[in-house]
Order: structure tokens, then C-alpha cells, then sequence
């Protein structure tokens, strides 16, 4: 009789895998400090706006400034980064973003007008539709496939700690210049003009992240890459491709279900468009309270995203998706209805925690069903539909709340606005649950393909296509 060997233990799961990668701490460590610049950089223009306007509308109109950039040039842009360097396009980027941000900086010390201001956040998100991208797409290529699950984890704990620290550091410099006399008064005595020095920080905090970016080395080169970007404008080029990665994602109905669920839920549940409102009118805590509600929605989300690095991944990921976005919508609804500053911070924290959890299982799902080639057009669509839905439900946020405002004033409006907004997302978990069945039965989540993979598979299709 022969011994049975003894089954091999399941290697240990390795929290700090991707951090261990010389290309992703150059990659991490500078995108952290300009994810910071620009978390500053929101929460700065909602509040100077705010203060110039006393109008939820207006800043409905910041998001949907932001939100037309990527309607447009998403498509577009996404072809461009999959022809084009990645590294380089991100590169540029960050350029892009300082360049706006100097602009926003002299505008605000000058006190020019809010539709001045609506222009240059258009600029910023001309950039952003690059950004993200590029960045995501790149992601890949810089880290070894067995820790590409980790990597994401880890980006989304990196991202809750520069939305943490950046609106918190906004509302205490926009304080502490105002404190200082540095600003105009107006007939009220509330000063303007006080945002400039939180514009000037972010625009060096994109330039860190343009140099650090330059020492990250891809683990190999595309194949078909063009070098030249009028290679990638040419319209026999860009035409047939830009609308590839829209129909890879019908076809791919967990990929679909997806950013489905995300594209509902956060366009009905922009609550945070409209935090300046609670904080100035419902909660009265100020600019420096303002910067912690802006800020709890990430401390939870960190908080989470901790865990999840320290946690092998889901093997049951569609069903925590649907969990995780319902509990968004309920908590959405706890926060809208809170007249207790702590009870705010508290539901903010908790609706946080359980966005990070969707946030992680749809990056990892998309990145890792998507052939290299695609990624850059495949995350094209996710920004047409993700970004654009938050900056679309925050203009969304800011209209109902002025039109029910009409009838019930601005709180009461701001009230209704928020929680119709939580009760929305509930039903759209339920009817994606019921539509894309696949969605709910998804299990763990596979690792990325190997070039060597992709290719096997593309040669087969061709064979059998002939």
C-alpha cells in the first residue's frame, strides 16, 4: 500500500503583497498625496461656492461641471489611453490638474465670479477623463497578477486616507485664512475670496505625483502600442475602436451588473453634494465641521478597506455587492433624517464602510474580466457611467432639493432631497437582483489573464470564427 499524501496547506494570505513592489510604492506614494490635493480641491469649491450663492443649485452645477467632460470625451479618451503610453497619458494628467489648480488659486484670491469658477472645475474634468483611465489601466501592468487583488485594496485604502485628511485640512486652512483677515467681506461680513491657498496646495501635490510616476517601470510593453498621439486620432483608428469597450461590457453582464448597480446608486444617493447645506444650515457646525462630514464618509471606508487587505478575497462577491449597496442606501436614508452632528458623523461612517466593499469588488471585477487591450476603453465606460453618475447625482441632489425646497424650505427640501435619494438606491439593488441573476450568483473573483492567456484565447476565437 502506498501513503496518501498529505494535502499542501493554502499559502498564507499576505497582506502587504503589492506594497513589497518597488513599481507600486512609486505608484501609491505620489498618487496619495494628489488624490489629497484634489479631495481638497472638491470640498474647497463646494464650500466658496456655497458661501458666495446660499443656493443648493449652485452647487448641483459644481458636479455638473465636472460631469460633462467625461460625458463628451470618455469614449474618446479611453481609446486614446489604450494606443498611447499609459504611463505618459497619466503623466500628463497631473500637468493638466496643477495647470487648472492655478487657475482656480488666482481665481479665488480674486473673487471672480462663480461661472468663472463652473469653467475652470469644466478644465479640471477634462483632465479627470484621462486620469482615470490611464491610472486604472496602468495598475495592471505595474504589479505582479497574483497581487492585483491586493493592489486595488490597498489604492482604496490609500484614497480613504487622502479623502479623510483632504477635506479636513480644506475646512481648516479656509478657516484659518478667513481667521487671518485675508479674504473680502461682503455687505454680511462673510468673507470670500479665502479658498486660494487649498488650490495652490493641490497643485503641487499633482506635480509630486507627476514625478514619482516617472520612476514606476511597466512589467512589459503592450504589443501594437503606437507612440505618437496622432496615431491615436486618426479616424480609421479611433472611430472603429472607441465603442469596443462599450459592447465588451454587454456582453460581459456581471461587468454590466456592476456598474449598473454603482450608476444608479450613487446618482440617486449624492448626498455629499449637498454636506455644505447640513453643515452651515441643519447641523450649524461651520467650515471645520464641514470638513469632518466630509470627511466620515471615508474614515469608514478606510476602516473597511483595512480589513479587506487583511482578509483573503470574497468567495461569494455578488451577493456582498448587492448587500453592501443596499446597506448605502439605508444608511443614506439614517444620515438624511439626522439632526445630531455625532448621529451625522455616525451614519457618514457607516454608509462608508459599506461603499468601500462595493468600491473594491468592482474595480477587482472589472479589472480582472477585461483583456488587456480593452482596459483602457472598458474603464472609459466605467467613467462615463461611475464618475459621471456621482457628479450627475450630486447636480440631481442639489435640483430636487431646490425644487422641493419651494414647498418645504431649503432644510426641508435638502431633507426630502437626501433620503428619496436612499429609498431610490434600495429599489435599484432589488431590481438589479431580479435582472442580471448572474450578478447575484457570482462567486470569488478570478485573477487577471496572462498575456500568454489572452492570446491562446483570441488565436482560438479567430480558429473557430473561420
Amino acid at each position: 500500500m502506498t501513503a496518501t499524501p498529505s494535502p499542501q496547506p493554502a499559502p498564507k494570505h499576505d497582506p502587504y503583497a503589492a506594497l513589497r513592489e518597488p513599481n507600486y510604492r512609486y505608484f501609491i506614494s505620489g498618487w496619495v498625496l494628489a488624490s489629497m490635493g484634489l479631495q481638497m480641491q472638491g470640498a474647497a469649491l463646494l464650500w466658496e461656492i456655497y458661501q458666495k450663492t446660499g443656493d443648493a443649485l449652485s452647487l448641483g452645477y459644481v458636479s455638473l461641471a465636472r460631469a460633462l467632460p467625461v460625458i463628451l470625451l470618455a469614449l474618446p479618451a479611453g481609446q486614446i489611453v489604450d494606443l498611447l503610453d499609459r504611463k505618459r497619458v497619466l503623466i500628463a494628467t497631473q500637468i493638466a490638474f496643477a495647470a487648472a489648480s492655478i487657475l482656480l488659486a488666482v481665481g479665488s484670491f480674486h473673487d471672480v465670479s462663480v461661472w468663472w469658477m463652473y469653467v475652470l472645475v469644466s478644465l479640471t474634468g477634462c483632465a479627470r477623463v484621462f486620469n482615470g483611465p490611464s491610472r486604472s489601466s496602468l495598475l495592471p501592468q505595474i504589479v505582479r497578477p497574483e497581487n492585483f487583488h491586493n493592489a486595488v485594496t490597498w489604492n482604496s485604502n490609500m484614497f480613504q486616507v487622502s479623502a479623510i485628511s483632504g477635506p479636513i485640512v480644506a475646512g481648516g486652512l479656509i478657516a484659518l485664512t478667513a481667521g487671518r483677515g485675508m479674504g473680502t467681506p461682503d455687505a454680511s461680513g462673510v468673507a470670500h475670496g479665502v479658498a486660494w491657498p487649498v488650490y495652490a496646495i493641490t497643485a503641487a501635490t499633482c506635480v509630486v505625483f507627476a514625478f514619482t510616476c516617472s520612476f514606476v517601470r511597466p512589467r512589459h510593453r503592450r504589443q501594437g502600442m503606437h507612440g505618437r498621439i496622432i496615431d491615436a486620432i486618426r479616424p480609421s483608428v479611433m472611430l472603429p475602436g472607441m465603442l469596443e469597450g462599450a459592447r465588451y461590457v454587454w456582453r460581459e453582464k456581471t461587468v454590466l451588473g456592476a456598474i449598473a448597480l454603482d450608476l444608479m446608486a450613487v446618482l440617486l444617493g449624492g448626498a455629499t453634494a449637498l454636506l455644505p447645506v447640513y453643515a452651515k444650515d441643519i447641523l450649524h457646525v461651520g467650515p471645520a465641521g464641514y470638513g469632518a462630514l466630509k470627511s466620515a464618509q471615508y474614515v469608514g471606508a478606510l476602516v473597511m478597506t483595512l480589513h479587506l487587505a487583511h482578509r483573503p478575497p470574497f468567495r461569494r462577491a455578488g451577493r456582498t455587492l448587492l448587500l453592501s449597496v443596499a446597506g448605502f442606501g439605508l444608511f443614506t436614508i439614517c444620515f438624511g433624517l439626522a439632526t445630531n452632528f455625532y448621529v451625522a458623523l455616525a451614519m457618514l461612517f457607516i454608509l462608508g464602510a459599506l461603499d468601500g466593499i462595493s468600491v473594491v469588488i468592482r474595480h477587482v471585477l472589472v479589472s480582472v474580466r477585461t483583456p488587456d487591450r480593452l482596459r483602457g476603453r472598458v474603464s472609459a465606460v466605467n467613467s462615463v457611467f461611475i464618475e459621471s453618475s456621482n457628479e450627475l447625482g450630486g447636480f440631481e441632489s442639489g435640483a430636487l432639493a431646490k425644487i422641493a425646497g419651494t414647498w418645504l424650505g431649503v432644510v426641508g427640501g435638502t431633507v426630502f432631497s437626501v433620503v428619496s435619494g436612499g429609498v431610490g438606491t434600495l429599489l435599484v439593488v432589488a431590481g438589479v437582483a431580479v435582472w442580471l441573476p448572474a450578478l447575484r450568483r457570482l462567486g470569488a473573483l478570478d485573477l487577471p489573464k496572462s498575456e500568454v492567456e489572452e492570446a491562446a484565447e483570441e488565436e482560438e476565437a479567430a480558429r473557430s470564427s473561420v
